[in-house]
């Protein structure tokens, strides 16, 4: 149910990573407004799982917040991509692996009080380093691939260690699945 009625919509923005539109409403009182909205194409996310229980997190510097951020790999989809190409693409392009296996946790909206970004969250598993090896782009080349144990990265993320949203939301529905047997890693002494 629309509780909004949009009056004028202009874009005033288009840019690499997102358009902004700005939009004249009117709400159920009658009173008008304005709404601004960052158009993004929306994204994928993966959470790479080694079989001994490990996850691929990537450090990286963040322009926006002028820090570096432990993520989990992720990428802004192409238009018309399958998000889970796009989730296969970013984890061999950021970590140099491919996934034997790769499944939908979830999806979920960022921002949705001003962003329409989307942001589809995989698990991949049955991981094998890539013949082509990492393929980063310009604004990657100082991304650093680290390994850490699922439950570290769950401690760091209650000690504010790892701040990332998608990651939060993708570790932790990866820790609640294997904890609650919906998931399962193979054995590596098989």
């Amino acid at each position: 149910m629309n509780h909004i009625k949009t009056l004028k919509s202009e874009k005033r923005y288009s840019g690499k990573v997102f358009s902004l539109i700005v939009d004249e409403v009117e709400y159920l009182s009658g009173r008008r407004g304005v709404r601004e909205v960052a158009e993004h194409p929306g994204g994928a996310v993966v959470v790479p799982l080694l079989d001994d229980g490990t996850v691929l997190l990537v450090r990286q510097y963040r322009y926006p917040v002028k820090k570096e951020l432990f993520e989990l790999p992720a990428g802004k989809l192409d238009p018309g991509e399958d998000p889970q190409v796009c989730a296969a693409r970013e984890l061999e392009e950021e970590t140099g692996y491919i996934a034997g296996s790769i499944r939908k946790l979830t999806a979920i909206y960022t921002t949705p009080g001003f962003c329409s970004e989307q942001l589809h969250i995989y698990l991949a598993t049955g991981l094998k380093k890539s013949p082509h090896g990492q393929r980063l782009e310009e604004g990657e080349l100082d991304l650093v691939v680290r390994q850490f144990p699922l439950t570290e990265v769950v401690t760091m993320i209650e000690r504010g260690e790892v701040v990332d949203g998608k990651t939060i939301c993708g570790i932790m529905l990866t820790a609640h699945q294997l904890r609650t047997g919906t998931i399962h890693i193979a054995d590596p002494k098989q």
